[in-house]
């Protein structure tokens, strides 16, 4: 690695570190040794100096804690449920009343101690209704809104094809959320980016959200100043079929990797999108915007830390 790119420095500001993979474990099945400590270390090296862990569930949320508790100044955490996980506030043993208390109880608790730094990942998605129908997904979006009035925490937000009612009861809500927060993994329109630009809230960008020519034109007219980077892994990664492949060029190479089944100490999975990979993000996004990489990487970290605190001070 040259000396100009390991001077460059990242937040992964949504990473999924709680899924199994990041452990050697596929769909139930133990395929190759845990190196997740080896994932962390490869981030470290690609110049990523700090993670924060997403949510997704109470249980995902637990565990990002843990894992926050165990790396501390490295991790922080984010607790909420997901929209797509929504419909587990109704099997709840307790039902929704107690998942909802458990939620507030553990956020304000860890937010003390200064391992949980967001309140979601919480938000709708209309793409993925077979996994937790809308209405339940509405019904418990608006009741997580008002937690996250009570906890106080920045929000960690998704939106997918659900503009119209997630800034309809974001905007309810506003008044009282003055941290707003951050959409990550932001795949809408030029407008919805705009809207929620002017509604106060960053826009996480990542291998997703440079898909299409449509989204380079959403990431090339993002603020500076309201963008953040993450890379959403294990998912989300940057493949050579999307239109981000040729905002690459001058991109540093990734640690090499090679397909579970040829797991080798030290290398990356195929597949399997880590921090790692993050530069790649920069550097599409420095190019989409025709700026250096080092004013996406300035502009990024000072907008995390200062949104987040994340141990840190924006400068």
């Amino acid at each position: 690695m040259n000396s100009e790119t390991s001077k460059l420095r990242y937040i992964d500001i949504g990473i999924n570190f709680t899924d199994p993979v990041f452990r050697g474990e596929y769909h139930g099945t133990q395929r190759h040794e845990n190196d997740f400590e080896e994932v962390i270390q490869r981030a470290l090296d690609s110049g990523c100096k700090k993670f924060m862990i997403t949510g997704s569930d109470l249980e995902e949320s637990k565990h990002a804690i843990e894992i926050a508790k165990a790396h501390p100044g490295l991790c922080y955490a984010t607790v909420g449920v997901h929209p797509c996980s929504a419909k587990q506030f109704d099997t709840h043993p307790g039902g929704p009343t107690t998942l909802l208390s458990a939620l507030k109880s553990l956020a304000l608790g860890a937010k003390e101690a200064g391992h949980v730094v967001a309140f979601g990942e919480i938000g709708l998605d209309y793409d993925r209704l077979f996994l937790t129908p809308k209405d339940q997904q509405l019904k418990f979006f608006e009741a997580q809104l008002e937690i996250a009035v009570e906890v106080q925490l920045p929000l960690f937000l998704h939106s997918r094809a659900a503009s119209e009612d997630f800034e309809r009861l974001l905007g309810v809500k506003l008044e009282q959320l003055p941290k707003r927060g951050l959409v990550h993994s932001f795949t809408g329109t030029v407008g919805e980016m705009q809207r929620l630009v002017t509604l106060g809230f960053d826009i996480g960008v990542n291998g997703c959200s440079m898909k299409t020519d449509e989204n380079i034109e959403v990431v090339k007219q993002i603020p500076l100043e309201h963008l953040q980077i993450e890379t959403d892994g294990p998912w989300c990664e940057m493949r050579p079929s999307h239109a981000s492949a040729k905002f690459l060029k001058d991109a540093p190479p990734l640690p090499k990797a090679v397909k579970k089944e040829k797991f080798s100490k030290g290398l990356m999975v195929k597949g399997r999108n880590e921090p790692a990979t993050i530069p790649h993000v920069a550097y599409a996004i420095a190019n989409i915007k025709d700026i250096t990489v080092e004013e996406v990487c300035d502009a990024a970290w000072n907008n995390s830390t200062k949104m987040f605190g994340l141990g840190d001070q924006a400068e």
